[in-house]
């Protein structure tokens, strides 16, 4: 009977481990791991926005400007839609919105409020995000995303990545969504729901 002892041990520790890899790895099972850089910013109420803030809550987040005449519409229209079917999934409490503003230097608060008014956003969970300079959201988009985000030269527009990107509660960005046309709503509900 001595070989009981062992054998239960076996199987205590394997269930153990078997137990913390599959709720602490689920993040593995995603395509991209980019740690996000730690940022300061301000939300359309003036209210101090920063990466500490948004840790312990999963996040999707996009780059946009205000004066954007082509992109930035069917986005923004589309976060507006993927905010709706988190409401009827009953997520939108364990998930932030955060769209980032590229032309900080024209959308100040006051701007990204209005802006969102014709999207109807519920700015409870969704913040839009201004108050750094050009420079350090360029730096922050190119390394934190891995997408550009520069002015056109001798224009008012921006070249910007048009995806949306899931951020697990640790601060890294696990996967990346077609944001312009045709979302995979379905899809990034589920994903959400596979890191709750």
């Amino acid at each position: 009977m001595k070989w009981i002892k062992p054998a239960a041990l076996l199987i205590f520790a394997g269930l153990l481990f078997t137990g913390c890899s599959s709720s602490e790895n689920i993040e593995e099972t995603f395509p991209m791991s980019m740690e996000i850089e730690e940022f300061s910013a301000v939300n359309q109420d003036g209210e101090a926005v920063t990466l500490s803030g948004l840790k312990g809550r999963i996040t999707f987040a996009d780059f946009i400007f205000t004066s954007c005449d082509t992109v930035c519409l069917p986005m923004t229209a589309n976060m507006a839609h993927l905010q709706k079917k988190l409401k009827e999934a009953n997520l939108e409490e364990d998930v932030k919105l955060i769209s980032f503003s590229i032309d900080p230097e024209n959308d100040t608060p006051e701007v990204l409020t209005e802006y969102s008014q014709h999207y109807e956003a519920d700015l409870a969970h969704w913040d839009f995000l201004t108050g750094y300079t050009q420079e350090e959201i360029e730096l922050f988009a190119n390394r934190s995303f891995n997408t550009p985000a520069a002015k056109v030269e001798g224009s008012n527009q921006f070249v910007h990545g048009t995806s949306f990107y899931l951020i697990s509660e640790n601060g890294t960005v696990l996967k990346q969504y077609e944001g312009v046309s045709d979302p995979p709503f379905d899809e990034m509900i589920e994903d959400i729901k596979k890191l709750n």
